[in-house]
């Protein structure tokens, strides 16, 4: 009885949220603070906070991977390319070193692709090993600390780990000559290897205007309760199944294929931005890594994301209130989802939606080009910021060393 009355409990849900969110105009409604230090900071301004000295690398290490390859400008790993552009004409960079607080490398190491469009994990850490000792070698300031005021953008799968496949990533490491640096990454994950303590986690790049483009009317009513585009099998590189996502997306696909209350397919309509607006519930799940631009999607059109990732560490945690704006189900639950999501009362659903009407938090998660107040950008410059001024650890002394630069995979100290 308790499984019949679902689909109708469901259905009113819909109806209300979807009058309730249509008669609240998003203006009206500014996002929830976390208490504490974090209170605040998404709107916090990072200019004379910091200041950023810019390396001046050869072309190789990143405009001639860029020019051979330009698909590297629109995948879900550009954050690279439009954070090295941002810095350019950001006010916080100087031209002096000796006045800098941090120093950037801008390498594009995702801009590698195969023919199919992924970042070759095989000469990435080569790219970044090269680019590190030209630094080294041309600057005395990589030497002084070893790389602690240093920052990098490593927006791989697996962070600096330098590959796709989790047991692959685990095994390489992090990269041992970014150990001191601090990384900024899309991937997160408490208690993994490849999360070193002073990391930032960022949102991955998804294009600003193109979802600017298939913004519908903010009244149209919400009819889809679950939505869910993507594989939920990967055959060819798991075809044994219960390896990919650790079996969760099989789960949500064999328990929820045919609910009504889920609409979950593998198929990517034309309509899947506008499908996204029309749902209140967007499933994020894990994927090979746990997190994927699904996440943003759902922020910026305002579905509250249903996070499928046990220890996720989700993007600038500090700042963003996702315990408020998500909901959160631990993997072995997703057999429960639609008892799970059902059973959110209706308030919780209409906070949730009001905080996701809120600009700040879209603004936060989105690179854009050219860059606002708030967006990604600022928020990467207010994370380096909350890290100053650096400890006393991080200078290091006269001839003093710490990193060994012949340590690593024998397949990752080959030239580049």
């Amino acid at each position: 009885m308790g499984r019949e009355r679902r689909p109708w409990a469901a259905a009113a849900v819909l109806l209300v949220v979807s009058c309730v969110a249509a008669a609240a105009p998003p203006q009206q409604h500014k996002h929830a603070r976390i208490s504490g230090d974090a209170a605040g900071v998404l709107d916090d301004n990072p200019v004379g906070k910091l200041k950023v000295f810019v390396y001046e690398m050869p072309r190789k290490y990143n405009q001639m991977l860029l020019a051979k390859d330009s698909r590297c400008l629109h995948h879900m790993f550009a954050a690279e390319i439009f954070m090295h552009q941002f810095l350019l004409a950001s006010a916080v960079r100087t031209l002096d070193p000796e006045e800098a607080d941090w120093f950037y490398t801008p390498v594009y190491t995702t801009c590698d692709l195969t023919p199919q469009g992924f970042p070759l994990p095989f000469r990435a850490p080569r790219i970044m090993r090269s680019a590190i000792k030209y630094v080294a070698t041309t600057w005395p300031y990589w030497n002084r600390t070893e790389g602690a005021n240093h920052f990098f953008l490593t927006p791989h799968d697996f962070g600096a780990c330098f590959h796709y496949q989790e047991e692959r990533a685990m095994e390489r490491g992090i990269l041992p000559l970014l150990r001191r640096a601090t990384l900024v990454q899309t991937f997160g994950q408490r208690n993994h290897v490849c999360l070193q303590d002073g990391s930032i986690t960022i949102p991955p790049y998804a294009n600003p205007h193109k979802m600017q483009a298939h913004l519908i009317n903010p009244g149209t009513p919400r009819s889809i309760f679950v939505y869910f585009r993507g594989l939920f099998y990967d055959i060819g590189n798991d075809p044994e199944g219960g390896y990919y996502a650790r079996g969760a997306r099989a789960s949500v696909w064999e328990n929820f294929k045919d609910n009504p209350l889920f609409d979950i397919s593998t198929e990517h309509p034309s309509t899947y931005y506008e499908d996204m607006q029309r749902a209140i519930f967007c499933l994020c799940p894990l994927g090979w890594a746990p997190w994927s631009p699904r996440l943003v999607e759902a922020v910026v059109f305002g579905c509250i994301p249903v996070i499928i990732a046990d220890d996720i560490v989700l993007p600038f945690a500090d700042a963003i209130p996702w315990e408020e704006i998500s909901v959160f189900v631990a993997e072995r639950d997703v057999p429960r989802l639609d008892s799970i999501l059902t059973s959110i009362p209706l308030e919780d659903i209409l906070r949730k939606q009001r905080l996701l009407a809120g600009a700040s938090v879209k603004q936060a998660l989105l690179f854009h080009q050219p860059a606002r107040p708030g967006d990604a950008f600022d928020q990467v410059l207010n994370g380096l910021a909350r890290k100053l001024p650096h400890g006393k650890g991080v200078f290091l002394k006269p001839g003093e060393k710490v990193l060994d630069w012949d340590a690593g995979l024998e397949s990752d100290l080959k030239p580049w």
